[in-house]
């Protein structure tokens, strides 16, 4: 019995699983008859979401470099398009750490939706299940599939939830560039299908190549990689975002609702892209551009840190902090190393827990105060001491404190940076220095000093539900920070597969 069991579980389609239960939550939230229990199936489902993501991180095998857990039905045969999911030593960390951020968002919103709950919650849930299906598709139309759903829900939860007067030109403005980026990507994924088929007429159309794992081993002639390069890469970057690509951001961060942009700014989906499609597809273009992607991350880097530095709103200055933080990505892409590889994945990764948990934190504070702009506060401290230390431990991981996941991962991608490209490095090394600024200087105006607001000095401290977000994200901060081996050796096997792909002996 015990080994039919054991069989029965080996056998689970465990990737479809984690994609498909949210959906079908979505759906349970409008047959049960009352909505206020929407928020609770909701969460329910999202934690059984977790335990099919750590079930997948047990059968994973960090020595294995391939693909696991691998799943392949024919979807539109006649274009040779199959539903195919697969997780790797890269990917696997993003799945079970994006569902722990939808549900600290979705314990973040608890008592601050409180109209549409049932839509509310729904759309949350079909947004985590095409995040998941963009960490594990292996299918590039499959992935442009996730990756365009995704704008569905974010479209209705910024403009329907939105805390801004503009909230609908700004869920307007997200979604045009998002939709604009999407046209290079698909432009890059049919040109690379194109080049792989073979024949005329039908059979032609038979032979189109969609699937990944064998478009990464195909040989494309270089100038089709230089093509797939800057078409993939225009369209990541508008998501990532990459400067001047980033207008949409700073406009989202203000008028979109607190707590979803801890999902904006905490899941760079298109940095990830850049280390999964635009590297791998193109290999020899992104080694011929390697300074494009170098020059890229500096940019964003310095770009970044310098306006954020100039802000008086807390929304504002972390949307800027995290462009330059995902510079820092870029730059540890472009450094073509096993330090850096590992270093982007590693920050990636970092991004969910500390970048997502700072906006959540700001979302505590907006709720109680109704402002995240700097003259409105100050003196949280004296009311609040609970939010004032949570969002500095989120913040010193934010600027790579020897002790917190943020050092590793930094300096990994630095010190790769200062071997490959000298100079950049050194950009970065100030970057980081004008991090440390920005973050101290904000957090002495809005927490420190006196309270000089009647609201600030009534506010109630963090509860129960939110100390258990901060704890959970903390336990991770403090534990990949004193032993980064933990993401290190997950990631290792894979990255060194990535590395000999890239770099040609």
């Amino acid at each position: 019995m015990l080994e039919a069991i054991s069989q029965f579980m080996s056998d689970l389609p465990l990737l479809s699983l984690l994609i498909i239960s949210l959906p079908v939550g979505a759906a349970l939230i409008w047959i049960v008859p009352n909505a206020r229990h929407a928020r609770t199936i909701a969460l329910i489902t999202a934690l059984v979401d977790l335990v099919i993501a750590f079930m997948v991180l047990m059968k994973f095998d960090p020595a294995n470099p391939g693909y696991q857990l691998t799943e392949k039905t024919e979807w539109i045969p006649t274009l040779n398009i199959h539903y195919s999911l697969g997780i790797d030593g890269i990917s696997v960390l993003f799945l079970p750490l994006t569902i722990l951020l939808f549900i600290g968002v979705m314990a973040a919103s608890w008592n601050q939706v409180r109209h549409m709950t049932r839509l509310f919650y729904s759309l949350m849930l079909l947004l985590e299940s095409t995040t998941i299906g963009v960490f594990c598709a292996l299918d590039t139309i499959l992935f442009f599939l996730f990756w365009e759903l995704a704008l569905i829900p974010l479209f209705f939860l910024i403009s329907l939830w939105g805390i801004g007067a503009d909230r609908r030109f700004a869920a307007v403005k997200y979604t045009l560039f998002m939709l604009i980026g999407g046209v290079p990507l698909l432009f890059g994924f049919i040109l690379l299908a194109f080049t792989q088929a073979t024949g005329s007429g039908v059979e032609f159309f038979n032979h189109l190549n969609f699937d990944y794992t064998s478009l990464v081993t195909s040989n494309i002639a270089p100038d089709v990689q230089v093509a797939v390069f800057f078409l993939l890469l225009l369209g990541f970057a508008i998501k990532t975002p990459v400067f001047p690509l980033h207008t949409w951001l700073p406009v989202v961060a203000m008028e979109g609702p607190v707590a979803v942009m801890a999902l904006v700014t905490g899941l760079k989906l298109g940095a990830y892209g850049l280390i999964r499609f635009v590297v791998p597809l193109s290999p020899d273009a992104a080694l011929q551009f390697h300074w494009l992607l170098a020059g890229l991350g500096v940019f964003g880097i310095l770009y970044g840190a310098l306006v954020a530095m100039r802000q008086t709103n807390l929304r504002k200055m972390l949307a800027f902090s995290s462009m330059s933080h995902v510079g820092l990505v870029i730059l540890g892409i472009a450094s073509f190393t096993i330090n850096g590889i590992q270093g982007a994945v590693f920050q990636l990764l970092n991004f969910i827990i500390v970048s997502g948990g700072l906006f959540l934190m700001v979302s505590f504070l907006h709720a109680r105060v109704g402002t995240t702009d700097i003259i409105g506060l100050g003196g949280i401290a004296r009311t609040m001491p609970l939010l004032t230390a949570g969002f500095f431990v989120f913040g010193i991981a934010s600027m790579g404190i020897p002790g917190t996941n943020g050092f590793p991962a930094e300096f990994l991608i630095i010190a790769s940076a200062l071997k490959q490209h000298t100079g950049a490095g050194l950009a970065a090394l100030v970057g980081v220095i004008l991090t440390a600024g920005y973050f101290l200087n904000i957090y002495r105006q809005a927490f420190l000093g006196p309270v000089t607001s009647n609201i600030v000095a009534t506010a109630i401290d963090l509860r129960k539900r939110e100390i258990a977000i901060i704890i959970i994200f903390g336990i991770y901060i403090f534990i990949t920070g004193f032993h980064p081996n933990f993401i290190l050796d997950i990631t290792r096997t894979a990255s060194e597969s990535w590395l000999a792909h890239v770099v040609h002996p």
